[in-house]
């Protein structure tokens, strides 16, 4: 059996504004119909025997991360939190002890979860061919055969096919190489034994813990005590994070594939991308007759080899050519195509600053559904709201403030102090400061209502939850 490991723990800092640390790249649908997390998981669906879904990710991201996997996949196998970002032989480590305790004899396919792969039967039919290799205990990585010198990605070069007893196609791995300059790049091209490294990898869960012990027994001890001290916390595994974050970091490539001998290397053509800029993905985009991607409300004059990303309002460029110009409800980019790398320094420097929009949307999720800042001032601050149904905030009061609560849309259930009460569009309820209150949907459609806000501290953490269906 094949276990998919999706790695789902990525920020995508060079895809600002769209991607933000609380709702990254993986979460967002940029190149397909469903997330990227989800067209990850769609793309196994075509291996034979694929087993359950295992995934490891950001703590803060759980329930986002769980309810795109419940909307496509009912078999679940586990979702693995870390509290700190360790890199990925860490993350690997902790979730091949939880694939081998319930299939021991499992292969796991380690996928990250924000890639682009156009051609999902031919991304199968590799996966198929390594299973072979890793089932005799190799550790098998993918090769994209590269068909341009790109100097953004490391190499792998790979030895010659069919020798270390592997099975015919699949060659053992020579050497791995660190992102090159554009000659080196072009000879590699050249040489036709050189393929891009994609950070996908396929063995089984006692063969990559069996390298790490003899490579990096450090880090396995740490992984093993996460595990041991790990929490239940709902279907999330929350993994201890004394222990974990005094795990050492480290790559998958590093800690284990460039030490071992067992490495192999199929090749693959499917269509990958990395989608690591916007740049990338303009390239995988459809483009217009001028070269343009355009998404969302958008007008252009004499606009050439762009891409252009609307997501609230009209957004109209003249005699730009080679730009990145993307738009969302509280911050605009606009970037020359080739220096969109750049980007991830202007993250830097707004948290640096304390600024929210590296860290947030003003559409804010959470597990019962989303709540965006309209406007705001010293002592007053207007949201909407939209609870999905079943939802249910925590049981709550604030210290600081006051609400007034006006349903536009769906039927509220709320607990005012002492009071049940149900709301329907046009009623409304006040909450003074320091009540005991509660919101609920109970119909089936989603619940919208304008909250007003008023009072001294209108900031989130004025907050005392005392019953909460979400753990938090």
């Amino acid at each position: 059996m094949i276990i998919p490991v999706i790695l789902s723990g990525g920020s995508g800092t060079r895809l600002w504004p769209l991607s933000r640390a609380m709702y990254p790249k993986q979460l967002l649908s940029l190149a397909g119909n469903g997330t990227m997390l989800q067209e990850t998981v769609a793309r196994t669906t075509t291996i034979p025997d694929i087993g359950p879904v295992f995934c490891v990710c950001n703590e803060e991201h759980r329930f986002l991360v769980a309810e795109q996997l419940r909307q496509v996949t009912p078999n679940i196998g586990g979702i693995i939190l870390e509290p700190v970002g360790r890199n990925t032989a860490p993350a690997v480590a902790v979730a091949a002890m939880q694939v081998r305790e319930q299939f021991p004899d499992a292969t796991m396919l380690i996928l990250p979860a924000d890639h682009v792969i156009r051609n999902p039967d031919a991304f199968a039919q590799a996966v198929q061919q390594g299973a072979r290799a890793a089932e005799q205990g190799a550790l098998v990585t993918f090769g994209v055969v590269p068909d341009a010198p790109e100097t953004g990605y490391g190499y792998i070069r790979a030895g010659k096919p069919g020798t270390a007893n592997l099975p015919q196609g699949i060659s053992p791995v020579a050497e791995f190489v660190e992102k090159p300059d554009r000659a080196t790049a072009e000879q590699y091209l050249e040489a036709g034994t050189y393929y891009w490294n994609s950070g996908m990898f396929l063995f089984r869960a006692d063969r990559y813990l069996e390298e790490l012990q003899e490579f990096n027994p450090a880090m396995l001890d740490a992984a093993r005590q996460a595990i041991d001290k790990a929490a239940r916390d709902l279907d999330f595994l929350r993994l201890d994070k004394d222990t974990f974050e005094a795990c050492p970091a480290d790559s998958i490539d590093y800690a284990v594939m460039e030490k071992t001998t067992r490495a192999a290397v199929v090749p693959m053509d499917a269509g990958w991308n990395d989608v690591g800029a916007w740049s990338a993905l303009w390239g995988v985009e459809s483009r217009n007759d001028e070269g343009n991607v355009m998404k969302g409300d958008i007008i252009t004059r004499d606009v050439h080899n762009s891409y252009l990303h609307s997501t609230s309002r009209l957004v109209a460029a003249v005699g730009l050519e080679n730009c990145v110009v993307v738009e969302t409800s509280d911050a605009v980019l606009v970037a020359d195509k080739d220096r969109v790398q750049d980007v991830k320094s202007i993250v830097e420097e707004l948290k640096t600053t304390g600024r929210n929009e590296a860290v947030t949307h003003q559409r804010v999720y959470r597990p019962w559904g989303s709540y965006e800042t309209i406007d705001y001032a010293d002592r007053y601050q207007v949201k909407r709201i939209v609870v999905n149904p079943g939802g249910k905030l925590s049981l709550q009061k604030h210290f600081h403030r006051a609400e007034h609560w006006v349903v536009v849309k769906g039927t509220a259930l709320i607990q005012n102090g002492e009071k049940d009460i149900i709301l329907k569009e046009d009623q409304s309820t006040y909450i003074p400061m320091t009540e005991l209150h509660r919101l609920e949907n109970p119909g089936k459609i989603p619940l919208e209502l304008i909250e007003v806000q008023t009072g001294s501290y209108l900031g989130e953490d004025d907050i005392v939850r005392y019953d909460d269906q979400y753990g938090r």
